[in-house]
């Protein structure tokens, strides 16, 4: 094993630790908020990639350099996918691009609800006073 090889490894596992040390710390309020301000930080990871790309000359080397070039490719854009969508949230109801629509079968339920999971029948729901769009409590009809 090459010294520049196993330089790079201690630099690598370290980063590690110290990254997960560091994103275990953050409440789960603020992990929306700082991966958006983190995009800018995942293009320069993404740069870094493609820097070692060009100094590769093994098939190992090779391989590293695109598992790392995808990797921080899918961070860039799904960082940028998050933040557009928490940023959706402020926008004026009219402004906010619509949410795709759910299916129905042919009794009226999406398709997630299916006879004899404890949802309710329109009929049912009329009878005690609730509407149809609360859910059931499971421990209902228990003694």
């Amino acid at each position: 094993m090459s010294p520049e090889l196993l330089t790079d490894l201690t630099i690598f596992l370290l980063s590690v630790l110290v990254g997960f040390e560091v994103i275990s710390k953050v409440p789960a309020t603020l992990h929306t908020p700082l991966m958006s301000a983190a995009n800018a930080i995942h293009g320069v990871v993404l740069v870094g990639a493609m820097v070692i790309a060009v100094t590769a000359d093994t098939p190992l080397g090779y391989a590293l350099a695109l598992v790392a070039a995808v990797f921080a490719a899918m961070n860039v854009v799904g960082g940028y996918v998050v933040t557009d969508r928490m940023l959706q949230m402020f926008r004026p109801p009219s402004e906010r691009a619509p949410e795709p629509a759910v299916e129905e079968d042919a009794a009226g339920a999406p398709p997630a609800v299916s006879a004899g999971s404890g949802a309710r029948e329109p009929a049912e729901a009329a009878d005690d006073g609730r509407t149809g769009t609360e859910a059931a409590d499971p421990r209902e009809g228990r003694s």
